[in-house]
């Protein structure tokens, strides 16, 4: 899925929208997904001028923008926008820095009524950069 197939699946927008490509996505199971960090996005400017590293914040946001795709994908393609409710268990192993790539693991948990919940891993370079339980739900 390129950018442009995210782009009808996500309201987000530059210069939020924190994911580039889905490269697998089996529906209700798993999704991985590509962030390209590059020097030019814009926090880079206050987040840190002297060291850059990418707010962990963000790469929760990105985690539960892949979340938001896998929803879509499972829920047969009904337009409905998935909001984040909760971050569990959230941890940061290592920075993330300009001229990273991003590999977003999202593996569905369960589903409790509009609620999901998702184990995700975000990797650079094949090791852990942050992990998290997200959960999210359908906004009806």
């Amino acid at each position: 899925m390129d950018i442009q197939e995210i782009l009808q699946h996500l309201p987000h927008r530059y210069p939020f929208l924190l994911i580039d490509r889905i490269v697998h996505c089996e529906p209700g199971k798993a999704l991985r997904a590509l962030k390209n960090v590059s020097i030019n996005e814009p926090f880079f400017q206050g987040h840190f001028p002297q060291l850059a590293v990418m707010p962990g914040v963000l790469i929760l946001e990105a985690m539960a923008q892949a979340t938001g795709v896998l929803a879509y994908k499972t829920r047969n393609g009904r337009d409905n926008i998935y909001l984040l409710v909760g971050i569990d268990s959230a941890r940061f192993k290592q920075p993330v820095v300009p001229g990273d790539q991003l590999v977003i693991d999202v593996e569905f948990k369960q589903a409790v009524r509009n609620v999901w919940k998702v184990d995700c891993q975000a990797k650079v370079d094949g090791k852990l950069a942050a992990s998290a339980e997200l959960m999210c739900a359908e906004k009806v």
